[in-house]
């Protein structure tokens, strides 16, 4: 494959320059303090926040992603990238409209919520034919919510989120869109954000991983907080101490912010350093789980094995 790196083969020492990670948020509103940018480059300088104290919009950090991306950066984005579509053969099964590939998708969520401000997606899932497959706010259970066709439990899954519980880990359904754990409208406005820049930034897996340039892919934090020696119980840090200790287990320099800081900022932190330690790391590109086709539709978190 001319311009694209070898399947299996990993990525050499010097493919990425630089390493960023995004905690994002899917909250209603323009601005948000849950979302944050870090960077770092490659070496042992401790990851830089962009635009500390800066309260972003997810249309901002677009731009940014779009326009003010170093080169050669490997982009890691906390959310779901996909759906579920292997446990059912489809995204939204027993609708003609359902996508057939997680471009497709982000194409249809985009599209739907044209007019939903601030990148939001509440159009998307409370459209008529969509709604059914999630879990709202008020009790609204979809008929199509639960893996196993009764209601109750913890929704669909894609094949990377059990290789996620797996490791330990306990990921949420990006069909449930209830409680201070919910992930779907994070990973549905991500979306959003991924249809849009098409053609300026790939997303491992769902496109092959380039020879050059910058990459955008899937990341969960708590895989980054395991690797520096947290548990997955602890994997939060809100303490500046904590965080350079877990920076240190990783080969980074220190932070050194004294005194309680924010997990928002702490994920995004120390997730660019753990990017920086395993993108070289063949496996991690190559999983066992990861078909062609779960890559096509479902996509991939990076770090997941």
């Amino acid at each position: 494959m001319v311009g694209q790196e070898a399947p299996g083969a990993g990525v050499r020492p010097d493919r990425f320059r630089h390493f960023a990670a995004i905690d994002w948020s899917g909250a209603a509103g323009e601005r948000h303090a849950g979302i944050a940018v870090a960077i770092c480059s490659a070496g042992d300088q401790a990851p830089e926040l962009v635009r500390a104290g800066h309260r972003w919009s997810r249309a901002e950090v677009l731009d940014w992603l779009a326009g003010a991306l170093p080169r050669d950066t490997l982009v890691g984005m906390d959310l779901g990238i996909s759906l579920a579509f292997a446990d059912r053969g489809a995204f939204l099964p027993g609708w003609a409209e359902s996508p057939a590939d997680a471009r497709a998708l982000w194409a249809l969520v985009d599209a739907t919520c044209a007019d939903d401000p601030h990148l939001g997606v509440s159009s998307f899932v409370d459209h008529p034919a969509i709604a059914p497959h999630f879990r709202r706010h008020g009790g609204r259970e979809g008929a199509h919510f639960a893996d196993n066709g009764t209601r109750g439990g913890r929704g669909r899954f894609r094949v990377t989120e059990r290789a996620q519980e797996a490791m330990g880990c306990k990921p949420y359904s990006n069909f449930n869109l209830v409680g201070a754990a919910q992930v779907g409208k994070s990973s549905l406005s991500g979306m959003r954000v991924l249809h849009r820049l098409a053609g300026r930034l790939p997303v491992w897996p769902v496109d092959p991983l380039p020879a050059h340039g910058s990459v955008a892919c899937e990341i969960y934090t708590t895989i980054a907080a395991m690797a520096a020696g947290r548990t997955a119980q602890r994997s939060k840090i809100r303490d500046g101490g904590e965080l350079d200790v877990a920076l240190a287990a990783l080969g980074s320099r220190a932070f050194g912010h004294m005194g309680a800081i924010d997990d928002h900022r702490s994920d995004a932190i120390l997730t660019s350093a753990w990017l920086r330690t395993a993108a070289h790391d063949p496996g991690l590109w190559k999983p066992a789980g990861l078909t062609e086709e779960i890559a096509r539709t479902e996509g991939w978190t990076f770090g997941a094995r």
